[in-house]
Parts: structure tokens; sequence; C-alpha cells
């Protein structure tokens, strides 16, 4: 890992945990909310032994997982379509994939991610496109979400849906999602308890 990247990672890392220790006192909308240091190394291994190349995500807030994801995928010189439709979570993002030296690799899209899915499904050289994918949005939306993914992941293509076990508030509904997945034909899926629990969904066809 260079060294552009580790030291944001790190910093982004310190933020994460005082905001988790309530020892700062951020706003609930400007809190970084991202996935854990665990998540963030598991995700640079399926990168890896995916060799994915083109990836979207759904759900920039500062810009943690993208980092991690650009630094696996950028040996494959791949490319990342992240969405945000905070402004200000949208600059730090910006300004921390500066300091990564990695907006070559990512491009932020600004709105709302059902909006955006939905401009981007529509577009026939999305289909089948997306060999990796990260949803980390709002979960009341989640089924919506990937509904509008699924014609736009390759088969074979990996989606990562984050938070299925944490915050326990969410367990309800990403049970409903989880639920949703397992009747599906065209996908496999299994929840692991890495970080806040990841949902591991493998498109068959």
């Amino acid at each position: 890992m260079n060294n552009s990247i580790s030291n944001v990672l790190k910093e982004l890392e310190k933020q994460s945990s005082l905001e988790k220790s309530r020892r700062v006192d951020v706003p609930q909308k400007d809190r970084m909310l991202a996935i854990t240091k665990e998540t963030g190394e598991f995700l640079d291994m399926i990168l890896r032994l995916k060799k994915a190349k083109y990836m979207l995500e759904v759900g920039t807030s500062v810009g943690y997982s993208a980092i991690w994801c650009a630094e696996a995928i950028s040996e494959n010189s791949g490319k990342i379509i992240t969405i945000e439709k905070n402004p200000d979570k949208i600059k730090r993002a910006y300004e921390n994939f500066q300091k990564a030296e990695v907006t070559d690799i990512v491009t932020i899209k600004e709105g709302t991610a059902i909006n955006i899915l939905k401009e981007l499904n529509m577009k026939e050289e999305n289909k089948d496109f997306f060999d990796f994918v990260l949803i980390d949005a709002d979960k009341e939306n989640i089924i919506e979400y990937f509904d509008l993914i699924l014609p736009m992941a390759s088969t074979g293509g990996i989606i990562i849906t984050d938070n299925m076990l944490y915050p326990e508030k969410y367990r309800a509904d990403m049970k409903k999602f989880s639920d949703y997945l397992k009747v599906n034909p065209n996908v496999r899926t299994t929840t692991l308890p890495i970080g806040n629990g990841e949902e591991i969904t493998i498109k068959i066809k």
C-alpha cells in the first residue's frame, strides 16, 4: 500500500474512532458512518481475488471505503463510480481522494441514489458491466437499490452490502433484505460477521 493511501486511511480511522467514542461532538449528518477497518481489509482482499475492474458504490460518505477499494482496483487499471447526496461529505471525500492520489480512479456522482441508479440502469453500456458493487447507504430503500443494481452486475459479479448486523436498529430491515435475496434464483448470498456484518451476494445468471 502506498504512503498516500495509507496516511489518509489512518487519518480517517482515527477520526472514526473519535466519533464512535463520543469524544467529539459531530452532528449526525456529518458523521463518517464508514465501514470498519476489518471490512476495508476484507474488501481489498476480495477485489484482488476477483481481479475486479469496474466498481459501483452506493454511499460515498467521506471516501474511506472507496479509498480502500481504489488501492486494490488500481492494480487492474480499474475505475470506481461512487454515489453521494450530501454536498459536505462530497467535498470531504474529494479532498480525501486528492490526498490519497486516487482522483483518477474514483468518480463521484452527486444526487439521490435512487435517481442516479435509475439513470445508470437505463444506459445499455451498463448492463452486466460492474464486477464489484458496495452498498452502504440508507436502509429503507435497500431492496430497490439492489433491484436496480442487479442488471448492471456482471455474471459472477460480487455485491457486498454493509450493516447487516450492526447497528442493531437496522437488523429487521436487513433481515428482510437477506431473506429477499435468498429466494432470488439469479444470485447466491450469505451473511458474514465481519465488521458491521456483510452480505456477500454473487450474481450467477
